[in-house]
């Protein structure tokens, strides 16, 4: 688990480096002022910056639930083959996710990445616990 946790990490920084070499290209561009940025108004966005702010944020909602998942079952010595395939399926449903936001924005695709990782996170809490339960019965 460890292993998609770091991958996921780097995901989420590749994504936020994204994000910043779009921010500073429009404000050296005079499309976004700097002061836009104090309360990221999305009047004030470029829809491509709006969509990468979006896609960062994204980043830090379902997978919070991912890595506590990874973290219990490390702390419990859980780390079951299925948790590790469904850790990895995870990562791969985030990096088709950012890769479709950050590019067509195919909203139907998109949706079927996002709903496919969730589907990865709630299967991986249902297995942590059921494990658990028969390790402690």
């Amino acid at each position: 688990m460890i292993y998609s946790m770091l991958a996921l990490i780097v995901l989420t920084f590749a994504v936020a480096g994204y994000l910043l070499k779009m921010r500073v290209a429009a404000v050296k561009a005079g499309e976004v002022k700097l002061s836009a940025f104090r309360l990221n108004n999305a009047e004030d966005m470029p829809s491509k910056m709006l969509q990468a702010s979006r896609n960062y944020s994204n980043l830090f909602e379902v997978p919070v639930l991912f890595y506590a998942a990874g973290c219990l079952s490390l702390s419990l010595q859980l780390e079951t083959l299925s948790l590790v395939i469904l850790g990895w399926v995870f990562v791969a449903s985030r990096l088709v996710h950012s890769w479709i936001h950050l590019t067509s924005n195919n909203v139907i695709r998109r949706l079927q990445a996002f709903m496919a990782g969730n589907i990865c996170v709630l299967s991986m809490w249902v297995i942590l616990v059921w494990e658990y339960t028969a390790r402690n019965a």
